[in-house]
């Protein structure tokens, strides 16, 4: 395939830079050559958007400073950390990363594409926005935003997630990095996608490329780079149980790996065919944890909606007076009082179950679990 106009080659950069260092957002991670904040920043904001990733990240380095601080610290408290911020197997493959740079490179982050790429979780993106902004060295980088861009500039037509068109698109994207500004260079672009080149109504006007823009020139800008067709979006009901137990509530910790792996959840699935979400509560507090559950009591519903599907939880409290809970299908089983349910990683779905239980105070919890039990103490 072609690479890029020559025209483009020679001007852009240039053009760019200049709009980077007049326009650029002053956003905490700008703030620093630190390759473990970077390389955060990075893995925090695949998939989320800026405004909400930044409270995590100060939130993550208050309590993890430095990489060797986040390879200390147990997967627990990592989660715990990164509680609502979704895409849990990000924060697991940090957390085993770090452990890896300190075992085999001294607590130091690799300066190698091959290095860096062997770790978990760094894929050919993160380990060139690492490579680029923390040590300047000329790594190209290709998310959403930098593929949309040079779909526009090279005027690309079909699908950009093909192979051959993603083998062009790298291919670009190293041509046109200008000789020792590879880290303002590669965040210009990305900035460019952020603010100007965006998908719906790009800001064309205000862009420093325009005039050297494909897609601008020909009238094509709201077309590119064509977007593939989205099937529906599976929904599912999901039963949770909040079994009771002596003022204790009963959690467990998922598999490690998986959605959500390693957060702590009540226990509950999806239910099956036309069963009953009482049933569904039931069987499924059986299945994962080896409890008969009794009388079943709806707290509340709510909504959440991931990646790929949306789930609505039911929520029902009740007790299960005989018997001792067993990690049958999770990894691990504890009773926890309500007020202590804030020291565990739950998923963002799980918030508004927690505040029905804990939010209207300390007795709030207790009155509930005393209904379920028709009024007698466990």
């Amino acid at each position: 395939m072609p690479g890029p106009d020559t025209a483009l080659v020679r001007e852009l950069p240039s053009r760019l830079l200049a709009w980077y260092s007049r326009e650029r957002r002053d956003l905490p991670w700008r703030r620093t050559r630190d390759p473990y904040r970077i390389w955060l920043a990075e893995v925090m904001l695949q998939q989320t958007r800026v405004d909400t990733v930044i409270p995590y990240y100060r939130r993550f380095l208050s309590r993890f400073p430095t990489l060797t601080a986040l390879a200390a610290a147990p997967l627990d408290d990592v989660l715990e950390r990164w509680a609502g911020l979704g895409y849990y197997a990000r924060a697991r493959n940090l957390h085993a990363a770090a452990r890896r740079v300190v075992s085999e490179h001294g607590g130091r982050v690799p300066r190698s594409a091959e290095e860096l790429r062997a770790l978990p979780g760094v894929g050919r993106y993160t380990a060139g926005a690492v490579l680029s902004i923390a040590f300047n060295i000329s790594a190209p980088v290709l998310d959403g935003n930098v593929t949309r861009v040079l779909a526009r500039w090279l005027r690309l037509r079909g699908n950009v997630r093909a192979p051959a068109t993603q083998r062009r698109l790298w291919r670009v994207a190293q041509e046109l990095i200008p000789n020792g500004r590879a880290g303002e260079f590669n965040q210009a672009v990305m900035e460019l996608g952020a603010l100007v080149c965006t998908p719906a109504r790009p800001r064309c006007p205000l862009c420093p490329a325009a005039r050297l823009c494909g897609a601008f020139l020909h009238g094509e800008q709201e077309e590119l780079p064509t977007k593939a067709r989205r099937g529906p979006v599976p929904h599912f009901d999901v039963g949770v149980g909040l079994v009771w137990r002596r003022g204790r509530l009963l959690i467990a910790r998922r598999p490690p790996t998986g959605l959500l792996g390693g957060l702590w959840e009540f226990p509950g699935g999806k239910r099956e065919g036309g069963e009953a979400l009482e049933e569904t509560v039931r069987r499924e507090v059986k299945e994962e944890v080896g409890l008969d559950t009794g009388r079943l009591a709806p707290l509340v519903t709510c909504k959440h909606a991931y990646s790929h599907f949306r789930v609505t939880l039911h929520a029902f409290e009740c007790r299960a007076p005989r018997g001792r809970a067993r990690p049958l299908a999770c990894e691990a089983v504890r009773w926890v009082r309500p007020a202590d349910l804030s020291a565990y990683a739950f998923p963002a779905g799980s918030r508004e179950i927690i505040r029905r239980i804990c939010g209207d105070g300390p007795a709030a919890g207790r009155t509930r679990h005393d209904r379920c039990q028709g009024g007698r103490r466990a």
